[in-house]
This record gives C-alpha cells, sequence and structure tokens, in this order.
C-alpha cells in the first residue's frame, strides 16, 4: 500500500471543494432539472408528481419547439459555412505575409472582444428596414444612398420562410427517393435567421481566422516547396496539402462553434426576440419564455436537457476522439 504523503492529503483538500462545488452546482443542478422535467410542476408552486416523459412528448408535438429546432439547424449550417468559409479566406490571406498584418489581423479578431449582447444592439439598428414615416435607416439606408434601392429588404422583420414547395419538381423527387420531409414547411430558412447568421458570423469569423492561420503557420514550408518542385499548382497544393492538414482546425472549429449556436440566447434577445410567427425563436430562447414567463418549469426543464443532449451528441464523439488519439500518440 503506498504511504499516504502530507503533498497528497495537501493535494485532496485543495481539490475537494472545487470537485464539491462542481458535484452540487453542475451536476447536481443537471440531475434536478431531469428530474423535474419528469414532474407536473406547471405553477409557482412546485408540483413533483411523476408525469413520465409526457412533457417531452408534449413537446415534441408543440409547433412552435418545432419552429424552433428549424430555425437551430439552418442557423448552426449557415453559420458554420460561413465562418469557415470566410475564416479560412481571411487566414490564407494574412499567410502571404502582407503588409500590416498585425493591423489587419487585431481588425478581424475585435469582434470577439464584444459581447453577442452588444453585437445583437448593433446589428438590430443596422438591419433595422425603416417605415413609411421614418423612411430606410441603417444597411437600406446605405442602399438608398448609393442607389441600391432594390437590394433593399425587411431583413429580421420579415417572416418569409424559404423551403421547398412539396408539388414542385425538386419536392416530388425528394418524395421518390425517402426524403419528402425536406420539403416539410418545418424544413427550411427563414428570413430573421439570416439575419441572425450576419451578425453571429461577423462576431465568430475573426475567431476561426485566428485557428486557421495558427495552423497555416504550423505547416512547414519545406512541404510547400517540394510541392512546387514536383510541379503542383496552388490549387493543388492547397486542396491536397494544406486542407487534408487543417482537417483538426477545422473538427475543432466546428464543435466549438457549434455548440455555441445550439444554445444561441443572447442574440437572439438583444437582436430580434422571437420574431413574427417565431421566425427567429430558438430553444434557448423558448425555455426561458415557458419558464419563467409562464411558469411551466416542467416544460422549461424539458426543453433544457433536449439542448443538454444536442450539446452532448456534438462534443461527446469530438472528446472520445481527441482522447483515443492522445493514447495513440
Amino acid at each position: 500500500m503506498k504511504r499516504i504523503t502530507w503533498e497528497r492529503v495537501t493535494a485532496i483538500l485543495l481539490l475537494s471543494p472545487s470537485v464539491l462545488a462542481i458535484a452540487l452546482f453542475v451536476y447536481g443542478f443537471i440531475a434536478f432539472t431531469a428530474y423535474a422535467s419528469l414532474s407536473n410542476w406547471n405553477s409557482l408552486v412546485p408540483d413533483f408528481s411523476w408525469a413520465g416523459f409526457s412533457n417531452y412528448q408534449k413537446l415534441f408535438a408543440n409547433q412552435r419547439f418545432q419552429i424552433d429546432l428549424r430555425n437551430t439547424v439552418s442557423f448552426t449550417i449557415l453559420f458554420l459555412f460561413a465562418c469557415l468559409v470566410i475564416g479560412f479566406f481571411l487566414a490564407y490571406l494574412l499567410d502571404q505575409h502582407i503588409k500590416g498584418e498585425g493591423f489587419f489581423r487585431s481588425i478581424f479578431l475585435f469582434p470577439m472582444a464584444v459581447s453577442l449582447i452588444v453585437t445583437g444592439v448593433v446589428w438590430r439598428w443596422l438591419l433595422n428596414p425603416g417605415s413609411a414615416e421614418m423612411g430606410s435607416t441603417g444597411i437600406n439606408l446605405l442602399f438608398d444612398k448609393l442607389g441600391l434601392g432594390f437590394l433593399k429588404w425587411g431583413w429580421f422583420t420579415d417572416p418569409v420562410v424559404w423551403h421547398i414547395p412539396p408539388d414542385s419538381g425538386v419536392g416530388q423527387f425528394l418524395q421518390q427517393i425517402g426524403l419528402g420531409f425536406l420539403a416539410s414547411p418545418l424544413v427550411g430558412i427563414s428570413a430573421g435567421v439570416v439575419s441572425l447568421v450576419l451578425a453571429a458570423t461577423w462576431q465568430m469569423s475573426g475567431y476561426t481566422m485566428a485557428m486557421y492561420l495558427a495552423g497555416l503557420r504550423a505547416i512547414p514550408n519545406e512541404l510547400r516547396e517540394a510541392a512546387r518542385v514536383d510541379g503542383a499548382s496552388e490549387w493543388q497544393i492547397l486542396r491536397l496539402i494544406i486542407l487534408p492538414l487543417l482537417r483538426p482546425i477545422t473538427l475543432s472549429v466546428i464543435i466549438i462553434l457549434g455548440h455555441i449556436s445550439l444554445k444561441i440566447y443572447d442574440l437572439v434577445v438583444s437582436m430580434t426576440g422571437p420574431g413574427i410567427g417565431f421566425s427567429t425563436d430558438v430553444p434557448a430562447y423558448y425555455m426561458w419564455d415557458t419558464t419563467f414567463r409562464g411558469n411551466h418549469f416542467a416544460r422549461g426543464s424539458a426543453i433544457a436537457i433536449v439542448l443538454l443532449l444536442m450539446v452532448a451528441v456534438l462534443i461527446i464523439p469530438y472528446l472520445v476522439w481527441t482522447n483515443k488519439t492522445e493514447a495513440e500518440l
């Protein structure tokens, strides 16, 4: 048996408060939320009588929650795609050792220093379409000044949802190949979500740029020079050498930005709210609304657990892959 040293006892004593605090305030509250989601607590007076999974059944049958899931999926896909493309493009430009690289790097990273609340307030003004009495404002005013009035748009005030009509040629083809659900009205992209994507991409594309720039600087120049000597074009170097070597960076960015997008709340609160017809509503906002405004604590707890599972599905495989990779090294 190993002798217990004072150093070991001291380490245990120092770590014990943090371990106990995490066990209570993180995992303990998660367990309490899960239990509350299985109860009948739908008023200010706690009611922990057993309800089973009826709250989850009612939740997924709720049209607002279905719209929220649609908005979350479309926001996540557009947000990740925009950040990856813009972030890599900026990083690739900076990797060419242009003049003023430090200045441009600081400019691209600046939005990260701003909270999502501030970002939402600023972009709410920029994307405010104006009115007939006040005239155009924000970006629409800029379009007017540039003679591009045809580009004016309602932005987050536009309730339109773009989806594939079931009776269209594409919709009928999807039904024939067993993907008819993609032509459902609950599958699409709302105009309000596009406005949220613009604001979120402005804030987080700089972070993506920094990640990719670090990855590009870690690639030895000898690999690129050897490829050029062998006659490879710059496009072939990018496609066959750089992008494959940046796959771990891409995966990390997808995981980090993906979990941010799944639980987005503060940007929605400060910028759009639930929107017209819940066009910009998301599960996190619905959870707050139904819990603290409607006092439906069981339903709110069910939404929280669904959000936790959505994030876990994204993060747990990444953690398993990371630990497996580190073990092999």
